[in-house]
Order: C-alpha cells, then structure tokens, then sequence
C-alpha cells in the first residue's frame, strides 16, 4: 500500500509540517524504520527521535517542536498509529461457508455469511451468529452460541452451554467454560461438586490465549462487555467481571469474585474468593487482594495496599541492610556503656 504524507494525515486527523507529498509505503517502529516507513514517538522517546530517526515520516503529539521533514502532529500518536496499522494491513479473511471437512453436528444454527474452516468441530445444537468464523480445531460445544461477527481462533474451546457475544475474539487455546475448581472433602477423599452451570460472554471481549474461564457451578461466569484478558490469566468459576476490564497476563481471578467496571489488573495479580472489587481502580503488577476492595483505588504489593504506600514501604525495604548495620553498631556502644558502670 502507497499513501502520502498528506493522505495518511488526513485519515488521523492530523497535521502536516514538511513534505507532504512524501509517499509511504509501510508502517514500522521507530529504530527500524527507513525512508519509506512511518513511525510514531511518544515520550521519553522523542529526544532520542529528534537526533536519530531515519522514518520517512513521524507522527507526533500536537505542540511538538523542534523536528525537520515530514510530519504529522496528532493529539494521541498511538491511537492514530494503531487506526493506521488497520488500513496498512487489511485483516485476513476467509471465503464464507462451511467446509466440507468440518464437522457439524444435529440441528446446528449457522448464520449468514459465517465462515467454518476446515477440521472445526460444532457439536449438536450449537448456534454460529451471522459473519461469525470458527478455525480449523477450534471445538464448540453443545448448546453453546458464537456471536455475530466473532472469531474462534485454532484450538480454542467454547464448552457446551456457554455464550460468546458479538464480535468477540477467542485466541488459540483460550477454554471457555471447563469445570470450576469445586470439591468437597471429607476422611481425606476429594469429591468433585458438579458443574452445570456456564459462561457468558459479553460484547466487544478479547479473550488471550491459554486463558482459562472457568464454568459456574450453578448460574453464569460472567465477563462483562468490552473487557479486554490477556494471555495465560484464570478466572474461576461463578465470577462476575464488569465491562471495559483490563486483566493483564498471568492473573488469576478466585471463584465467586465480583469486579466492577473499569478494573485495570497487572500482569500476575491474584485474588481470594468471594469479595468484591470496586469500580474504575488499578492494582499494579503481582498485588494481592485478601479482601473487598472499595473504588476508584491504586493499589499495590501483597497484602495489596495503596500504591503510594507501598512505594514508601519499597524504599525502606532497599534500606534495612543499611538500618541492619547501625542497629548493631548502636548495640555493641550499648554493651559498651554498660560495662563502663
């Protein structure tokens, strides 16, 4: 694909400083972009792209000074670079229908213009919405329902009696509803609780791969529209997860929690069970929640605790070899006194 300076920014909605008649011909980070590429800075980067960028073209925050040859100002570069990633690189498509090769099973509701690749299992009585696409070695199970517009990537899971909204994405080997973790124990035998409920899964999620989301026992896993789970994290059976979630990868979620709205979670955070999560709050990297949490809140470190706090806490940690050393000084001048009496 071939568009100008000019032309690219008016899809951005941006600014033109230098050569706009420039033509660009791929989009590309900035250390490995040449004469014919696009790039975008952000900061702390942009000193280091003012002396060295070799980008035919960049794209900067509105206000930026100080840069020669073509660029265009925005006022978010990485959402205009993200809009421009999409036209650059048109997604893959397949032709509609169902292949010869998969297997379909009783009574199962295609919708128009659903694609069905090739070696894909639907068992009996599933539901295929309209545009959606199921790839080769994804399984869906009985009872279960794929979205209009949504996608099951190769070997992902979509276990009987679970929902996937529209324009969901199910990444490989992503399983959507295995059993909840539920047993009882009693003269030290473990004895499985049944499973028999499901999940939902609202509209607009993107679901990581490797993700486990586990079934309820009775009812619904919920995950709430727009929200967003990246690689590897577990949600556990009966959680209720809010919209416009962000889960990071490696978290894992306990049966029964409820989230609300907003929740932003860091990579390899953890819960207990059965508490509630506020709204439109975020828990930094490797936090543990042991409790409910209110909303609105920053919090860190395990057990969790305000982000502000717990950085206090960081900084006297680094320094407890040092505190180590003058307590045991103070000590020995202690004894020394003492034995001067």
């Amino acid at each position: 694909m071939e568009k100008t300076v000019n032309e690219i920014a008016a899809l951005v909605g941006g600014t033109v400083s230098g050569d706009g008649s420039r033509v660009i011909r791929s989009l590309a980070a900035l250390d490995e972009a040449g004469a014919d590429d696009l790039a975008f800075v952000v900061p702390p980067h942009i000193e280091a792209a003012r002396s060295g960028a070799k980008a035919g073209a960049l794209l900067l925050p509105q206000g930026t000074e100080g840069f020669e040859g073509a660029v265009i100002f925005v006022d978010e570069p990485k959402a205009a670079f993200a809009k421009l990633l999409a036209i650059f690189t048109p997604p893959i498509a397949h032709p509609a229908g169902v292949s010869d090769q998969a297997y379909i099973g009783r009574d199962v509701q295609i919708g128009a213009g659903a694609t069905i690749l090739p070696f894909a299992y639907i068992d009996d009585y599933a539901v295929i919405g309209a545009g959606a696409t199921v790839y080769p070695h994804a399984y869906v199970g009985q009872y279960s329902e794929i979205g209009e517009g949504s996608v099951v990537y190769p070997n992902a899971a979509v276990r009987e009696h679970c929902r996937i909204g529209a324009r969901c994405t199910i990444h490989s080997c992503a399983v959507i509803g295995a059993d909840g973790f539920g047993f009882t124990t009693e003269d030290g035998v473990h004895t499985k609780v049944p499973q028999v409920g499901g999940v939902v899964i609202e509209d607009d999620v993107e679901i990581g791969a490797h993700v486990g989301i586990d079934r309820a026992t009775l009812g619904a896993t919920i995950i709430g529209k727009g929200t967003k789970i990246d690689n590897l994290v577990h949600i556990g059976h009966n959680c209720q997860i809010g919209a416009n979630c962000l889960i990071v990868a490696q978290t894992g979620i306990s049966g029964s929690t409820k989230v609300g709205h907003n929740v932003t979670f860091g990579g390899q955070v953890g819960t207990v069970g059965h508490i509630n999560i506020g709204a439109n709050s975020v828990y930094a990297a490797r936090s543990g929640i042991i409790g409910d949490m209110p909303e609105g809140v920053f919090c860190a470190g395990f057990p969790v605790q305000p982000h502000a706090e717990w950085l206090r806490v960081q900084a006297a940690v680094r320094r407890l070899p040092e505190m180590v050393k003058k307590i045991k000084s103070l000590e020995k001048e202690i004894e020394g006194l003492r034995g001067q009496d």
